[in-house]
């Protein structure tokens, strides 16, 4: 059926009625234009190109911060945004999933700067990877100043979203297929960051095994530790339908909300002034809680640093009956600052323990605050900014590991590689970015991806194929998929004694169809292994190899590496043709793959 009305002489025909509804689905308020009399229908095609497709699952939100959102210093409450950025988050993953989501986990949130009332502030969410039945959502959160114009960041999250389906069954989620380079690199790096979601607790154990057992107290400015059972603050909240979502779940943001407010009474405790929330540390939804549910939020101050304090709070859920045991709905770590009239964090007195699980939530803080400054310093910062070479311990091992496999995904996802170089079957790639030249080469050879990546990945056979490796010593094996290895290699060009290098190797199966076999390198320091006078220490930021399987007995292999000044003249001069080193290397790393495909001892490590 065809729709006409008619507005003052002029018709609107269904094509507009349609593009007026799409508009308007989108977002957009403006009505459709009328056709003035005499104006001809554009023929299909005719308008201008469209601009590049935005991805399906953004999701965009902008608030207005109003007083009735804000503290008593006129700031923006972190609760009132943990909400915002949940429902954000929640929406964008209920996109891709076409059914209802809950919040699973929030990885840790640093808090940059606080947002004032008056300022808009702006939310950008979507998916960046979907598993089988859970996805991680990407939040980006900034603030703008809508009298200046100013931009600026606050924060930038990660959380994971479960689909449920009829009363609560799982949901298998649809593939997510990323289209632009920063996309790709998010997809990408997902994996990594879930295989470290995975391994959390995991971490905070070895750390405490290896620690010492102690509580150690202290005292500053000669001042009296103060007693942590002062700080603890218990509330209850009554879950009411505002609280939740359409299927009677309280939302995952409202209850952060609660708990940040219990969290920063306790900080106040201790300190005696308004605290500021600086950081959330990752933590897990256990369970759901419904509407008519009461919520007992506990917070206490585990420990307090010179100039932070970590407070512990939890989430439990009981109906109205009493005698049924209270369900465990979350566990948070917070850490809190107190500013002085410059905005500079001031020293905070020390907290005294109390005997048993307060000594041991207090060995935990600080075990915690160790994991926060690998996990912010080693993976949050860019990888220009990351030392070449970082000291390898027990701690920092996972976050070492992720920041290794990451920053070869990365290199990997970028756009701009050029053919700089064809010889024969081996394709040689460059990219020139700032500071560094990066090449790839290519290589397709007859054997599976399983068995060339058992191959590629064991570096004690490199020397076979590499004439630039003399030897690889095995110095730790860490895990079945990472190991450090001291490295000894040919003289370069110009230099009078050979290199050597510490390197940890982490290797990576496929997460799911598509993903390539990964085997990552990069420089770490060992005590046991200083430099030395008859070698040249060497550093290696970023390399390593990606294996797709083409067929079920052809792969396609690529070395990545982002070349260091004392490697570079090496690179170049294979870039421009005056040598084919690089392109021989390769061409023997086929030979050494097609040798060894058969053998019985790649054949047990797969």
């Amino acid at each position: 059926r065809c729709l006409l009305k008619m507005v003052k002489g002029n018709i609107i025909v269904p094509e507009d009625i349609l593009s007026f509804c799409c508009n308007g689905l989108q977002g957009s308020t403006s009505p459709p234009r009328a056709r003035e009399p005499g104006e001809r229908e554009e023929a299909p095609g005719a308008m201008a190109s469209p601009s590049p497709a935005r991805n399906p699952t953004e999701v965009q939100m902008s608030q207005l911060v109003l007083p009735c959102h804000t503290n008593h210093r006129g700031e923006l409450s972190t609760g009132q945004l943990l909400k915002w950025i949940d429902t954000a988050a929640c929406l964008s993953a209920e996109r891709h999933a076409g059914c209802p989501c809950v919040t699973a986990s929030m990885d840790d949130i640093y808090f940059e700067h606080t947002i004032s009332v008056g300022q808009v502030v702006n939310i950008k969410a979507k998916v960046n990877r979907a598993f089988n039945s859970s996805m991680e959502v990407g939040i980006q959160v900034s603030y703008e100043d809508l009298c200046t114009g100013k931009h600026c960041s606050i924060c930038k999250a990660y959380a994971t979203f479960v689909a449920q389906g009829p009363l609560g069954s799982k949901v298998r989620l649809k593939p997510l297929t990323p289209q632009t380079e920063e996309e790709k690199i998010e997809y990408s790096i997902a994996a990594e960051r879930r295989r470290m979601r995975l391994v959390h607790k995991d971490t905070l154990k070895d750390l405490l095994t290896h620690s010492p057992q102690e509580t150690e107290l202290e005292t500053r400015d000669g001042s009296g530790a103060v007693p942590a059972e002062r700080t603890r603050v218990e509330s209850v909240e009554l879950v009411l339908p505002p609280h939740a979502n359409h299927q009677g779940n309280t939302f995952g943001g409202q209850i952060m909300a609660w708990m940040e407010n219990v969290a920063t009474i306790a900080a106040s405790r201790l300190c005696h002034a308004h605290p500021t929330l600086r950081a959330i540390e990752m933590f897990h939804f256990r369970g759901p809680s419904q509407v008519g549910d009461r919520l007992v939020l506990k917070a206490i101050v585990n420990n307090s640093f010179k100039n932070s304090m970590e407070v512990g709070v939890s989430a439990e859920a009981y109906g109205q009956e009493m005698s049924v045991s209270r369900r465990h709905i979350n566990s948070a770590f917070m850490t809190f600052v107190v500013l002085d009239q410059e905005g500079q964090p001031r020293t905070l007195p020390m907290v005294a323990p109390e005997p048993g699980d307060g000594e041991r939530r207090y060995r935990e803080a600080s075990a915690r605050k160790k994991i926060r400054l690998d996990r912010k310093y080693v993976v949050s910062c860019k990888q220009t900014e990351v030392p070449l070479s970082v000291p390898w311990d027990q701690s920092n091992k996972v976050y070492l590991s992720y920041n290794n496999v990451s920053a070869l995904k990365m290199l990997v996802a970028k756009a701009n590689w050029a053919l700089a170089r064809e010889k024969d079957k081996v394709r040689m790639y460059t990219l020139e970015e700032d500071k560094f030249l990066s090449f790839r080469i290519e290589i397709s050879v007859c054997i599976p991806a399983g068995r060339a990546f058992s191959l590629l990945s064991n570096l004690r056979r490199r020397h076979e194929w590499d004439s630039h490796y003399v030897s690889a010593e095995l110095v730790q094996k860490v895990d079945d998929d990472d190991m450090i290895y001291h490295v000894v290699s040919q003289k370069l060009r110009n230099e009078n004694k050979p290199q050597d290098f510490v390197i940890l190797a982490s290797r990576r199966k496929p997460c799911s169809k598509g993903d390539p076999y990964v085997v990552a390198f990069r420089s770490v320091t060992l005590p046991t292994h200083p430099a030395r006078a008859e070698f040249t220490r060497g550093e290696t930021l970023c390399s390593g190899f990606c294996i797709w399987p083409e067929s079920e007995e052809m792969s396609k292999v690529a070395y990545y590496n982002q070349a260091m000044p004392g490697y570079l003249n090496y690179v170049t001069t294979n870039v421009a043709g005056l040598s084919s080193d690089i392109c021989s290397t390769f061409e023997a790393c086929e030979k050494f793959l097609l040798k060894n495909k058969d053998d019985l001892i790649s054949r047990l490590q797969d």
